[in-house]
């Protein structure tokens, strides 16, 4: 049990490589992706690498923890040795919920800088703002889309500046967000696919916004 993080940090460095250095046009953007749902790993995995991104996926937050070395555990392996650009997490599962994890990582002197993104296929007021307080850098819902992916890459490879600049836009949108939600929802379309991670039916772009999160449907139940 000792050695098991660090079994975990270098088998999953070993299957998607290691990324130094800060990241550049020519350098793929490393994302760690935490989802205890199977196909919703397979999801968000296919979306990123369709993005030109470099994929570790784990089923939860404990593992999530050690493979970043926040564990309790020694690790021999450096942080610039596992690179991270961007964490992504679900938000509902079970053990340590993608908040807690979130807590976790913005604790922590080595990671607190890396942005992470919460997913959720549930559209709650209250732990949106709980999140984006806690400084998660988007909340967006499930099912994700190849838009949502394409713009957070952008946002990150865009720099601090660009961070920093987003986060005050959605500051001010999220108020206008808790506006649109209390009023009645529009009309959606049934006929989008659920699972449109499939190349043939991948889009550019989607007709949702994540500060408009009273538009876009909700298509699953859970987390």
């Amino acid at each position: 049990m000792a050695a098991a993080g660090e079994i975990l940090r270098r088998s999953l460095a070993d299957e998607v490589g290691v990324s130094k250095g800060s990241v550049s046009g020519s350098e793929e953007l490393h994302v760690l992706a935490v989802d205890d749902s199977f196909v919703d790993r397979k999801v968000i995995e296919r979306l990123l690498k369709i993005s030109s991104c470099k994929v570790t996926v784990v089923e939860s937050g404990s593992r999530a923890l050690q493979y970043l070395g926040l564990d309790g555990e020694k690790s021999s392996v450096a942080f610039n040795d596992l690179k991270i650009n961007l964490i992504m997490t679900d938000y509902s599962m079970p053990g340590m919920t993608g908040y807690e994890l979130l807590k976790k990582i913005k604790e922590s002197s080595a990671f607190r800088e890396i942005p992470v993104v919460i997913m959720s296929s549930e559209n709650i007021l209250a732990r949106i703002d709980r999140c984006l307080e806690e400084g998660a850098e988007e909340y967006i819902l499930k099912p994700v889309k190849l838009s949502d992916v394409k713009r957070i890459k952008d946002v990150i490879m865009g720099g601090d500046g660009e961070q920093k600049k987003r986060r005050s836009v959605r500051k001010r949108g999220r108020e206008d967000c808790f506006y649109s939600l209390s009023q009645p929802p529009l009309v959606q379309s049934s006929s989008s696919p659920a699972f449109d991670f499939l190349p043939s039916e991948l889009q550019s772009s989607s007709p949702f916004s994540t500060l408009s999160l009273s538009k876009r449907p909700k298509l699953q139940t859970r987390d």
